[in-house]
């Protein structure tokens, strides 16, 4: 993960995987909001298990570019078999994305057993909540450093696992909270975008902040700074970065979440009235067929009594 493509490939993969779990959160409650639940996963039309597949694949490359790929001798063990201080941080990255494997693998396997379905829904969150939980455990006692300019982007990164974290955790006992899911949506692309945000400014020369720069130290690149002064300076920078991120990635999520919901609302309401006209031209063939009905028992009753009639006379004849 030490690089640019190692935090933006990742960084990408969350931001998606978060707006999509927020479009269909928004769309679910527009249609249903007085039924509304939670779903911990979306299934497509085409392929049922599309959203847990990328996820799988994407835990698959990110351990292969860590273990295997990005390693200089394409495997991460000393000579004596041993793993090295400066390959610690790739057997952290690679734990992580081997727990949401897991989890999008047993989300698979419970969705083809036959239980209660909201044991299956409680066993899912579960798996996220491990997910998550290992992932803020791993990135609190990172081995990387904790003190620089790359450790402030860390400690702030916490803050949105830990909400996707909180926010996993309520959805077992709040299901058809709304409000809920669209914080964990949230908060899962937010930290899609601060991962994507950590890749640029940390590994790009030209946003290094004024007076640090980029030292190669124990196999990978870090920012240093010059002095207590720059690197006071550079943190403060990334606290304001981290504002102005969450203010704009609160305007789009609110601003998408207005968007669709007229959008899905007016849609329910022209199937309503369209519903309606239906019901209503079915009605109105009701009508129709017992008039018609009607018409045709008076006819065949005269008919019947003229032949009646005729038949009288013709016996008194």
């Amino acid at each position: 993960m030490g690089t640019l493509v190692g935090h933006v490939a990742p960084g990408f993969g969350f931001f998606l995987l978060g707006i999509w779990h927020l479009i269909n959160h928004i769309r679910l409650h527009a249609l249903h909001p007085k039924s509304y639940t939670s779903l911990p996963w979306f299934p497509t039309s085409r392929i049922r298990y599309l959203e847990l597949f990328l996820i799988m694949g994407a835990c698959l490359a990110s351990i292969s570019m860590e273990l295997f790929i990005g390693p200089k001798k394409h495997q991460p063990l000393d000579i004596d078999g041993t793993i090295p201080s400066y390959h610690l941080h790739n057997f952290e990255h690679s734990n992580i994305s081997l727990t949401f494997f897991v989890y999008a693998l047993f989300t698979i396997i419970f969705d083809k057993v036959t239980f209660p379905l909201h044991a299956k829904y409680e066993m899912t969150q579960f798996l996220g909540a491990i997910a998550f939980g290992q992932q803020l455990l791993l990135f609190h006692l990172h081995s990387a450093d904790h003190m620089g300019v790359e450790g402030q982007y860390h400690w702030l990164l916490q803050i949105a696992i830990f909400v996707c974290l909180s926010t996993t955790l309520l959805g077992i006992p709040f299901p058809k909270s709304f409000l809920n899911s669209f914080v964990r949506s949230y908060s899962i692309m937010f930290q899609g975008i601060w991962l994507m945000v950590m890749g640029f400014m940390l590994w790009t020369p030209k946003f290094i902040p004024k007076g640090c720069f980029i030292n190669f130290e124990e196999g990978h690149k870090v920012v240093r700074c010059g002095n207590h002064e720059a690197l006071e300076r550079a943190k403060s920078l990334v606290n304001i970065q981290f504002s102005w991120y969450i203010v704009g990635n609160t305007i789009f999520c609110v601003t998408l979440y207005l968007v669709l919901i007229k959008i899905f609302q007016e849609k329910v309401e022209y199937q309503s009235l369209d519903s309606k006209f239906e019901e209503n031209e079915n009605d109105l063939e009701d009508v129709e067929a017992q008039k018609s009905s009607k018409n045709g028992v008076d006819s065949n009753s005269f008919f019947e009594m003229g032949k009646i009639f005729a038949t009288a006379s013709d016996m008194e004849r």
